[in-house]
């Protein structure tokens, strides 16, 4: 049985409660890994060859690809690891194989590319890989891998290919936690696109102000993970290069732009407009009923971020912070001669072009705050926290099979009576923080809102 703060149940008709601006005292995260440079072996053992399998008949490799935890305990990031890790002398020992199964699992990592996106909902993580060359057909571009969060098995085998006018390349997908769908900020090509956004010169035309059928640019769509049909949300279309795209327990979405911009960082890595304020990457929030930009939704970060996939998430334990895996420059700086052109590749380890960090954004303001440099400079192409997704049904409280008034009375009920969740079929946690309380009256007050 769960203890209330039944004080609490005052404020309901106000709304919500104001979540404080601060970060997490300690969080433990989990990711997919995203290759960053595959020349820095001093931190990487990017590919051990192990050795033929006979059986399997083929080679066995350890790769750099896999499911990482690293932890924030409010003062220090750990190292990411490998989670579930990968152990050779889990199967290959004294030259030869102990564990086929094992060997095939370990192997099946080369494959987690998210290059063009991934997500997880429930215990399913879902890598979309974007397939280039002469030798890739357009009705195979897009690899489509599903894997167990928990133990990393290859759950689709053979891969799954879907083509290229299946529009899979995102800016980043999430689970909404209060529907339960997985919405994305996707890249789509204007023949794929409804006629009241190709016939709209205001949301879909090239550089000269003119409608045009050539790549169209950003946005808002749903996707089905079982059948990976993505529904566009219209009217909303956009131009900009996006790098992340999450959505809080509040089933409000946010995305951020690159941050390429010619200024010098001062000593705490912020760049600044003209006028003194924060530019950087740009903080984006997004309607996801109507796939529009909120007009007062646009901040600047001050973090001079890459035009690069990175990955951003949500805590459930405060909404209104958004925590960033992001680059710490954008690539560029001025060199010898005082122009502004690309970080010398050459003097990557020293000149930090690809140095990554945690950051927490105040959505409120848009201001990103450092929490730590990565070691190693690890990037990823998803990012959740841990034991914070909600399980069930989400707002159907009663078990009736529809969300409606009778589900709000039904939680407010639960929390007055201190009852426990097997008096209800459904999951009355939605924002899944563990407790019975306003934020989620809150949650599904929005859900019953947006019906």
């Amino acid at each position: 049985m769960k203890k209330f703060n039944l004080a609490l149940l005052a404020l309901a008709s106000a709304g919500c409660l104001m979540a404080s601006a601060q970060t997490a005292d300690a969080l433990k995260f989990r990711g997919v890994y995203q290759n960053n440079r595959y020349d820095d072996h001093a931190n990487h053992n990017y590919s051990e060859y192990v050795g033929w399998n006979s059986t399997l008949q083929k080679g066995i490799f350890i790769v750099e690809q896999g499911l990482y935890s690293w932890q924030w305990d409010g003062t220090t990031l750990s190292l990411p690891v490998k989670d579930p890790a990968v152990n050779k002398a889990d199967f290959y020992s004294n030259g030869q194989f102990t564990d086929n199964d094992k060997a095939l699992w370990a192997n099946n990592f080369n494959l987690m590319y998210g290059n063009s996106g991934a997500v997880k909902q429930g215990n399913v993580v879902v890598t979309v890989t974007s397939r280039t060359g002469e030798d890739v057909e357009a009705a195979e571009r897009f690899a489509v891998r599903k894997w167990d969060a928990t133990t990393g098995d290859l759950l689709n085998s053979p891969t799954d290919y879907y083509p290229e006018d299946a529009m899979l390349e995102s800016a980043g997908m999430c689970v909404n936690p209060i529907d339960g769908k997985v919405y994305g900020l996707f890249y789509v090509t204007a023949a794929e696109l409804p006629e009241e956004i190709t016939s709209d010169p205001d949301f879909f035309t090239d550089q000269d102000g003119v409608a045009t059928d050539t790549d169209a640019g950003y946005l808002i769509g749903t996707i089905d993970l079982e059948t990976m049909t993505m529904t566009p949300i219209t009217r909303g279309l956009y131009y900009g290069n996006f790098v992340t795209f999450a959505i809080n327990n509040e089933g409000r979405a946010f995305a951020l732009t690159s941050g390429g911009v010619a200024g010098t960082p001062d000593e705490n890595g912020f760049v600044y407009d003209i006028d003194g304020n924060r530019s950087g990457a740009q903080l984006c929030e997004f309607d996801l009923a109507t796939g529009l930009m909120i007009d007062n939704g646009l901040f600047g970060t001050g973090i001079p971020s890459q035009a690069k996939r990175q990955s951003a998430c949500f805590s459930s334990q405060n909404p209104n912070i958004m925590y960033w895996n992001g680059y710490i420059n954008s690539g560029k700086g001025y060199n010898e001669n005082g122009s502004w052109t690309n970080l010398s590749d050459r003097d990557w380890k020293t000149n930090g072009k690809y140095d990554t960090a945690l950051y927490a954004v105040d959505i409120t303001t848009g201001e990103a705050t450092r929490l730590s440099l990565f070691q190693n400079r690890f990037t990823f192409c998803c990012m959740w926290v841990d034991g914070e997704e909600p399980e069930g049904d989400k707002g159907d409280v009663d078990g009736s099979g529809d969300v409606d008034i009778d589900d709000l009375n039904a939680l407010i009920n639960l929390m007055l009576q201190l009852k426990t969740t097997d008096d209800y079929a459904g999951n009355p946690d939605l924002t899944g923080d563990g407790n019975y309380d306003i934020d989620d009256i809150n949650a599904l007050i929005n859900l019953l809102l947006a019906q």
